[in-house]
């Protein structure tokens, strides 16, 4: 069976030394966040997702959630168990505004545990982690009295969250919806539709769930600008609180699918549900993507949970298992052959992995720390630039995390050879749980567009810009630094490509849009690999500090590593980006 060993070492290391959390102490919620509450936290999320969760990821897998005649769903042996000791260990509102019962610390915080969560048992850590995304959206759009209705128990876990957009007929585009809200004269609607692919939809974990659905209000214009978002609870919420009548909401089956089996994916059956207005009328699309955007930043966070395991994993297989001689010379002469690690191809393969999860969870946590300067500063100047940075790097995070997850879950299966294949030794578990990642909340490809399409031009480029400027002036004030050249040239090439490539864009896609269509997947891998360039930038000036410690010798090496061997790989994408969509489109449609 697999193991996991949640990294709070590196986590603490970015948290303090690379980020230095304490400089954001005139935030609110961040004077509680002491160095050892920080450790504390994290320390104690690494016990539970080592010991409760971990042991769970096959059983969930083998077992997966069953529906009943009645449309309920039980959840696999250990779920419920798991998901008390999470409400009791006050995970889901850890960075929950107090006044809803949260702790009120850090976002970036939450982006950490959930992280080791999702590397310990992704199907599990869905439950939980839809919720925050549902009351992120409750607490950005909602009127005060549904805040009040539903937030307090959803951040105390004893409620759970969805969100409900895709149907039969449509997902990405979404103006294609045909769920409709009927108005009732008291503030509440009747809702009657089918969502599918809906995620924690139903199960036995919470005693309620809170669904956020898309619909369109009868009357409403055609396309986006008519939808509207409702919250529609499982059991409708009685004056004192409690749940009360079966609303009109029943799971009318699960998808049976690759991998995640633990978290229930269900057809969710709307007929006649009470439902209530979130936000304003035909802004729903508005509202929900306050929750698409924590869950694409989450979905990121799977990928990277999913390649960290998975490096573990295979880390520790090839250091056990015995095959051949280095081509260089025996180096384990007492035993009858060596260990694989030894090879360089399977150094290959750890370096790519290692090289990519040290850095990965720095962008995440970097990206995640801006989220929380967005949402708690008080200087609008700051707050902007902040959302700014979330609206550039979301969908690269979500893109070129779980795309590098999943081939990274793939390399370690590949370490194991023909176990990896096996179930017993679980890594083909983590091939398929990686899969999904880079399909929901907005396949990978419309990520890219959405990047190219709409992040690059908004507000006249200003986002793009900052992040140029940001890179470019790190680079120019360590110029000088002999301990850091080695590190910041590639970068600075890999951003000349990146600069080259946006420029590229704005004069060739106005006039023939398909070359941004033909390019954007690139772009999104090219904008990845300069973010996490920065990232190992940083993290390497950071080490160099404390260069007598082996482990930060080791991030030396491995920061030299993606400079030598990924980074590089920016040159490919611009040539691709700049041969432009002519070969890419000029088949017709009958030859495919």
């Amino acid at each position: 069976m697999p193991s996991y060993k949640a990294p709070v070492e590196d986590a603490l290391f970015l948290l303090n030394d690379v980020f230095h959390l304490d400089r954001y102490g005139n935030l609110p919620g961040f004077a509680d966040a002491s160095a050892d509450l920080v450790e504390a936290v994290l320390r104690e999320a690494a016990r539970f997702s080592e010991e409760v969760l971990t042991p769970l990821n096959r059983v969930g897998d083998r077992e997966g959630c069953k529906r009943h005649d009645d449309g309920s769903v039980s959840t696999p042996a250990g779920f419920k168990d798991a998901y008390d000791q999470l409400v009791a260990g006050g995970w889901i509102g850890i960075s929950a505004p107090q006044e809803f019962g949260g702790q009120g610390l850090p976002g970036t915080l939450t982006e950490i545990v959930n992280e080791f969560f999702c590397s310990a048992n992704m199907a599990f850590a869905m439950y939980p982690g839809l919720t925050q995304g549902a009351i992120a959206a409750l607490l950005t759009h909602a009127a005060p009295e549904l805040k009040a209705r539903y937030l307090p128990k959803m951040v105390e876990g004893a409620w759970t969250g969805t969100m409900n957009l895709t149907e039969p007929h449509c997902g990405t585009d979404l103006g294609l919806l045909r769920t409709k809200a009927v108005p009732q004269g008291d503030g509440s609607y009747k809702i009657t539709g089918t969502k599918i692919f809906i995620s924690a939809g139903e199960h036995d974990l919470s005693g309620n769930i809170v669904h956020l659905v898309l619909a369109r209000i009868e009357g409403a214009p055609t396309g986006t600008r008519g939808i509207s978002l409702f919250v529609a609870p499982k059991f409708l919420v009685g004056e004192d609180g409690a749940p009360g009548a079966r609303n009109g909401v029943v799971c009318g089956s699960i998808e049976e699918k690759m991998g995640i089996h633990g978290n229930a994916t269900c057809v969710m059956n709307f007929d006649g549900a009470v439902g209530w207005l979130v936000g304003e009328e035909n802004r729903g699309l508005n509202a929900m993507f306050t929750m698409m955007n924590e869950a694409r930043l989450g979905v990121g966070v799977q990928g990277l949970a999913l390649s960290e395991v998975a490096y573990q994993n295979a880390a520790a297989y090839a250091k056990e298992r015995l095959q051949g001689r280095a081509i260089s010379g025996v180096k384990y002469p007492d035993k009858p052959a060596d260990p694989i690690v030894v090879h360089p191809d399977i150094r290959r393969a750890l370096m790519t992995m290692r090289a990519f999860n040290e850095a990965g969870r720095a962008l995440v946590m970097w990206t995640a720390l801006k989220g929380d300067v967005a949402r708690r500063s008080g200087d609008e100047k700051e707050r902007r630039s902040a959302d700014d940075h979330m609206g550039l790097l979301t969908p690269v995070i979500k893109g070129v995390l779980t795309d590098g997850g999943f081939n990274n879950a793939v390399a370690a299966q590949q370490i194991f050879g023909g176990h990896g294949y096996i179930a017993e030794h679980g890594m083909e578990q983590f091939v398929r749980d990686a899969r999904i990642a880079m399909i929901y909340e907005g396949a990978n490809g419309i990520q890219a567009l959405d990047l190219v399409g709409r992040k690059l031009p908004k507000d006249g480029g200003r986002a793009l810009m900052a992040f140029f400027n940001e890179v470019q002036g790190y680079l120019k004030e360590r110029v000088d630094s002999d301990g850091l050249n080695g590190y910041l040239k590639p970068l600075g090439q890999s951003l000349a490509h990146l600069q080259q490539a946006s420029m590229w864009f704005m004069n060739n896609a106005m006039a023939k849009p398909d070359n941004a269509g033909a390019g954007a997947y690139d772009y999104m891998q090219l904008f990845g690999l300069v973010a996490l360039g920065y990232m190992w930038a940083r993290i390497a000036e950071a080490a160099l500090a404390k260069a007598d410690d082996a482990v930060m010798k080791g991030k030396l090496v491995t920061a030299r590593f993606f400079m030598e061997r990924m980074l590089p790989e920016t040159a490919t994408h611009l040539a691709r980006i700049q041969a432009g969509a002519a070969s890419t489109m000029e088949l017709p449609d009958e030859a495919f």
